[in-house]
């Protein structure tokens, strides 16, 4: 069974910043395209954020209309761990956050337990 770790999700004010993280693998990390949905309140998930990578240096990111300028996603290769930074937080990013691993070439994908975040004074 292939766990993805999520943590550094919480409470906070609008305008303010959270950093996501998540752990995979090793093996599934570096085969994978990684990336971050989300599930709001009564709405289905939907997509974050994505890192393709096409060598051990280069990525493809993409990014929801509603994110872009305001998330950023990164990885660590030596830590096997991808980031969700998230700045000028509003009340509708609040959500239940997932962190998924998909590689179509080996025919998987997999998710992690979901971590709350709720942006609210």
């Amino acid at each position: 069974q292939v766990q993805l770790v999520e943590s550094g999700g919480g409470l906070v004010q609008p305008g303010g910043s959270l950093r996501l993280s998540c752990v995979a693998p090793g093996i599934i990390f570096r085969r994978s395209a990684m990336g971050w949905y989300r599930q709001p309140p009564g709405n289905q998930r939907e997509l974050v954020a994505t890192s393709t990578a096409y060598s051990n240096t280069v990525y493809a990111e993409n990014y929801a209309d509603s994110v872009k300028g305001r998330f950023t996603i990164s990885r660590d290769n030596a830590k096997s761990t991808v980031y969700l930074q998230m700045n000028s937080l509003r009340p509708e990013d609040t959500a239940v956050y997932y962190c998924y691993a998909k590689s179509a070439a080996y025919g998987y994908d997999y998710w992690g337990q979901g971590t709350q975040v709720t942006v609210s004074s």
